[in-house]
């Protein structure tokens, strides 16, 4: 008599549940954001890491197809379940679709991040036979006008909605989200609405925009006031209440307290790290000031040695960071101080001030925490405070943001490109000729 065989099945929710339930206080390489390339077809205005397409000496130290497929074997021994492919844009690899479908052979759940403006029949239906966990694509306007000024490209709106439509034809399961900019903020909430009620997707946007990862600063030309930023999130009452929330919670710490002397406190390093389209392994995907070449030697020794040290390094001095008590508040981080500022533990005004706002909009007063910017007596305070005070009044009504125009118009802006002045870029600024 033949033996039966039972396979036990379960959902994500209890997937999920038991893999962290099982790795909690552990360090294990869960989840591997790969960028395969960061050459990409659009010019946006806002974007930290693109390449022109014809970028031949990026494209030359890309990892080859051989180097991905090992890379996966080494994944998978290392225990990884999640693997995140983004670029610069994914599918101005030739060979994407092979390397996803070795991704596919060994198990992987994979989440794809792309622009959508490559995304064509073949592609969508390869996708749809070979299912990925998830697709997110970016959207940078809810018209062709506003799109194209952030983007740059003439026709790329229309390839972008094309794509949304053949991944959504074929049932995929695709996600819509975005980078507010003074380029596209007035149509934000039509994005949303375009999302959830045409294509009937989810939609999310962050207000974060950080600096090129070659120093160059030309990004932060578009981004928004840090009241422009909290009045979005003050737009969405799910979000507002959630920042409300952590508030609430940081402030009902102790008097006095002081953050653990370890320089990262994010998952980075701890439960998953990225690697670059040239094979170093770093944090994540915008720290580049360290880092280990796996060309150079196996995954698993790169996240056992150099990984683990730069994740364990503790802070060398003392910041205004250190005693403050509304750091749910705050998006700072060692690879935002390294990008805007050229020092990993230099904190960013920018987030500081962002921070300070959401605070003093829901009424709190935030403890004395060092020599502060936005605290009393600091340079910011009195126009944080009378911003706070606007955003009390605050009464959101997007369709009024809709009439809007860009602050920042039309094709082939030009911006600043100052750079860092740190250095600490210079070694990877020659990895692209």
């Amino acid at each position: 008599m033949a033996r039966k065989t039972i396979v036990q099945t379960a959902n994500y929710g209890e997937l999920t549940g038991f893999v962290h339930q099982k790795f909690n206080g552990k360090r294990a390489p869960l989840e591997v954001s790969i960028e395969v390339t960061r050459r990409c077809p659009l010019e946006c205005l806002h974007c930290y890491n693109n390449l022109p397409m014809s970028d031949h000496a990026a494209r030359a130290q890309e990892l080859t197809f051989d180097e991905h497929c090992r890379l996966l074997d080494e994944l998978v021994d290392a225990g990884c379940l999640w693997v995140l492919y983004t670029g610069g844009e994914i599918f101005a690899r030739k060979d994407f679709l092979e390397i996803y479908t070795e991704a596919k052979k060994r198990g992987f759940l994979i989440t794809l991040f792309t622009n959508g403006t490559m995304i064509n029949e073949r592609i969508a239906d390869y996708l749809a036979e070979y299912r990925p966990f998830a697709i997110e694509i970016t959207l940078y306007g809810a018209t062709k006008e506003t799109y194209e000024a952030l983007t740059q490209i003439p026709g790329s709106y229309d390839r972008c909605m094309r794509g949304i439509r053949l991944l959504l034809d074929r049932g995929l399961p695709l996600k819509l989200k975005t980078v507010p900019t003074t380029i596209n903020r007035h149509e934000i909430f039509e994005m949303k609405r375009l999302a959830e009620e045409t294509f009937g997707v989810e939609f999310k946007f962050d207000s974060l925009i950080n600096p090129r990862i070659d120093c160059s600063q030309s990004p932060l030309a578009v981004r928004l006031s840090p009241e422009q930023a909290v009045e979005l999130d003050f737009a969405e009452p799910k979000r507002k209440e959630d920042y409300r929330r952590m508030a609430e919670q940081d402030l009902a710490n102790p008097a006095g307290y002081v953050r653990p002397n370890e320089k990262y406190s994010c998952g980075g390093g701890i439960g998953g790290c990225a690697i670059d389209p040239y094979g170093v392994m770093s944090i994540c995907v915008i720290s580049h000031q360290q880092g280990y070449n796996i060309r150079e030697g196996r995954f698993l020794e790169g996240w056992e040695g150099p990984l683990r040290e730069i994740r364990n390094q503790p802070r060398t001095r003392p910041t205004i960071c250190d005693r403050c008590q509304i750091q749910s508040l705050c998006s700072m981080c060692p690879a935002n101080g390294e990008l805007e500022n050229g020092d990993q533990e230099s904190p960013v005004s920018f987030l500081c001030q962002v921070a300070h706002l959401r605070a003093y909009a829901f009424g709190y007063e935030v403890p004395e925490h060092g020599d502060c910017e936005c605290c009393e007596g600091g340079a910011h305070r009195e126009e944080l405070l009378a911003a706070a005070e606007r955003l009390k009044n605050f009464k959101p009504d997007v369709s009024t943001w809709q009439k809007g125009r860009p602050t920042s118009p039309v094709l082939k802006v030009l911006q600043p490109n100052s750079g860092c002045g740190s250095g600490g870029c210079g070694s990877h600024a020659s990895l692209h000729g």
